[in-house]
């Protein structure tokens, strides 16, 4: 069975090296993809992919960087045929040892043969031809050759595919000018070019390049003496100046490829975008204007369709790429309020119902509103301007917090909702964009809004490969709600907390400030572009002074000027169109006409409340009306007194809604016989089981 096994493997090996391409064509060949990215103007707003740089024969390329390369990646690579056997000996013995996985053991063969004929999934097949091609590769070229394909090659993060064109991207040379030190941090990338890149990681890429001189010094290839005089801390790095905000927009947008692109595709492509490039420079100043000194920002601008028009994850990319419109999860403190409110609003409250600003404690937790003060008996709208939390405590423990978790749900916040009653200020986590969508759902009328930021993807050739479709939206809250919300969102701007954000035309929205004024936010619309902002630190301590209505509301009112100066000044529709069940009922809608039916009393006593023709007196007089009183009940089928038998009162279509029976059952034998209910006298109102059912009521 050796024997077999090891003529197979000579007849693979020697096939494989057969049909390898030969070395020019293996220069030549080219990994990654071209990405164009473009706004929604069609400008090039960043282009992604692979960069070259030079091609270097091996004997320019400098020996520290071949040492470098080959003690930190494969120390055997002169010994072997390929294939390490120790190596891979070594890492199944450790993997038996420490009950753990097989851990890494392709050589820089191996490594070559990957990038270059196959990708990068990890299965037992894969392995296997890797291995094979390794060894032809070793069967066709020399070491030399193996080793200057290899370092002209690998990826080094960044866009970088070779020692030339990351040496260029990181310090801003070629790779023959190589030091020690930068030798060392370009060799340290390949096992994880974006961990360790010195542009996103400096400490990373220092420690990573310092296990890289070990490694050196270990296996000889570099002395103590040498490895003394070597700081890699002091390396200079190129200076960042094509880097801006837009790559949070992008770093957002593109790996959503891998799910809108119908099948993997290698080929250029071009992807046109929904980013305003005049609106996204707008938003950036507007955040390093505004931001408080040590603190971050962070900006997300919806058009009323969904639509990024701009999207700022931070004060400087360069500094720090972490996405913080995206990616961080902050308290919202009184922005949440929008939920409780339109909680409020849905259960049948408006904005000029009286409530009560004043000391509650619900389940033992006793809110204050901000300065200790009550104001005592306000409308809803007031309280929601001044941004009340008593009010909101008491609102949320009516309608039920786990009511206001599910509004925050159907309006689109997907982080973990808390139940518990400070919930209503704001105590559960959000995210800026998921914050900006609920908003824009308001803007929407109560319509579902799902934010998005690519338009469509052609390949260089201009052929088509995804174009957007517009999501089928939802109405999440009935019309009057929203209009009712809006209504207390343009207060709150208007006279109230967020004051700051006005820019000259309607706007609504709403200030968010957090315990210690650890976060603040202004979330709010005006002219169909629905904007947030946060601001705070990436640690959660204090920042002196900032609150809602200070920072974040001046930032997006200096981003909302420019935004919305090409746009007609829009007013909001306010106008509550209350449904029928919200109507404050009349006389008539309870008792219905008076000249349609006869009623009885509780005695069972017959009462006629009157006539269109004048007539009011009621032909048979009741005991406590003025007349002659009975004693004996009235049948008021009986026409004694009248002189003609009384007219039936209702019809059969009155008798199918007062009674509920069929039209069928309503033609009956009592068919014809008016119509009878029962009322209370006094200030009593009657029941639900007393009231003549109108269609619709």
């Amino acid at each position: 069975m050796g024997l077999l096994g090891a003529i197979a493997l000579f007849t693979s090996v020697y096939f494989a090296s057969r049909s390898m391409p030969g070395y020019a064509s293996l220069m030549s060949s080219q990994n990654g993809q071209t990405i164009v990215v473009r706004a929604r103007d069609g400008t090039e707003i960043v282009s992604l992919g692979p960069s070259y740089g030079e091609w270097l024969r091996d004997d320019e390329i400098p020996q520290v960087m071949k040492d470098a390369m080959v003690s930190v990646e494969d120390r055997r690579f002169y010994s072997h045929f390929g294939v390490d056997p120790m190596g891979l000996v070594r890492a199944v013995y450790t993997a038996w040892r420490d009950d753990d996985r097989i851990g890494a053991t392709s050589t820089i063969t191996q490594q070559l043969a990957r990038n270059v004929f196959l990708n990068s999934n990890r299965t037992f097949d894969r392995k296997l031809r890797e291995a094979v091609l390794a060894m032809a590769l070793e069967w066709k070229f020399s070491k030399e050759q193996i080793l200057e394909l290899y370092l002209n090659k690998v990826y080094f993060g960044g866009g970088a595919y070779g020692i030339d064109s990351a040496s260029r991207r990181f310090f801003s040379h070629s790779a023959r000018e190589l030091s020690t030190a930068e030798a060392a941090i370009i060799a340290g990338l390949v096992k994880a070019p974006s961990r360790y890149a010195p542009t996103a990681d400096i400490d990373a890429a220092v420690d990573r390049a310092n296990v890289v001189l070990g490694q050196m010094r270990k296996y000889g290839a570099i002395s103590p003496y040498d490895i003394a005089n070597v700081d890699v801390s002091a390396v200079k790095l190129r200076e960042e100046t094509g880097q801006n905000s837009i790559r949070y927009f992008t770093d957002w947008a593109l790996p959503q490829l891998d799910l809108l692109l119908p099948h993997d595709t290698f080929e250029p492509i071009e992807v046109w975008t929904t980013l305003d490039v005049g609106k996204q420079r707008a938003a950036t100043a507007a955040i390093k204007a505004n931001s408080p000194e040590g603190a971050q920002g962070a900006l997300v601008s919806l058009d009323r369709d969904g639509a990024i028009l701009a999207m700022v994850g931070g004060t400087d990319y360069v500094g720090s790429n972490y996405n913080r419109a995206v990616n961080s999860l902050r308290q919202p403190g009184s922005a949440w309020k929008l939920f409780v409110y339109l909680s409020a609003l849905e259960a049948g409250y408006r904005p000029n119902d009286a409530v009560t600003d004043m000391p509650v404690t619900i389940d033992g937790w006793s809110p204050r509103n901000s300065g200790g003060t009550y104001a005592g008996q306000i409308d809803i709208r007031t309280a929601f301007a001044y941004s009340k939390n008593t009010v909101a405590a008491q609102l949320g423990n009516e309608v039920g917090f786990s009511n206001v978790a599910s509004m925050a749900r159907r309006f689109g916040i997907t982080t973990p909702i808390s139940t518990y009653p400070s919930m209503v200020l704001g105590s559960s986590e959000v995210r800026v964009i998921d914050l900006t969508r609920a908003f824009a759902a308001v803007q929407a009328r109560g319509q579902s809004v799902e934010p998005y930021g690519i338009l469509r993807v052609t390949t260089a050739g201009g052929e088509e490969v995804y174009k957007h479709k517009q999501r089928r939206s939802y109405q999440l809250v009935p019309d009057y709600v929203a209009a009712g919300i809006t209504d207390l969102l343009q207060t709150a701007v208007a006279t109230g907390t967020g004051r700051a954000a006005q820019i000259g035309r309607p706007v609504a929205g709403k200030t968010g400030t957090t315990s210690s004024n650890k976060d603040g936010w202004f979330v709010g619309f005006s002219s169909g572009i629905t904007t947030g902002v946060w601001m705070g630190r990436d640690d959660a301590k204090r920042v002196a002074g900032l609150q809602g209505g200070t920072a974040p509301a001046r930032a997006f009112a200096s981003y909302m000027t420019y935004a919305v100066k090409d746009r007609p000044v829009e007013e909001f529709d306010t106008d509550l169109k209350l449904p029928d069940w919200q109507l404050e009922p009349d006389e008539e809608f309870y008792f219905g006409n008076p000249d349609d039916y006869y009623v009885i009393d509780d005695q069972g006593n017959l009462i006629r409340p009157g006539r269109s023709d004048g007539r009011d007196q009621d032909p048979f007089p009741v005991e406590g009306e003025s007349g002659t009183s009975r004693s004996e009940p009235l049948d008021p089928l009986d026409p004694r007194g009248v002189g003609t038998e009384l007219p039936p009162a209702a019809n059969d279509d009155f008798l199918d809604r007062a009674t509920g029976r069929s039209a069928e059952a309503a033609r009956g034998p009592a068919s014809g016989r008016p119509a009878v209910i029962q009322i209370r006298r006094g200030n009593e109102p009657p029941s639900l089981n007393q009231v003549p059912q109108s269609g619709g009521q």
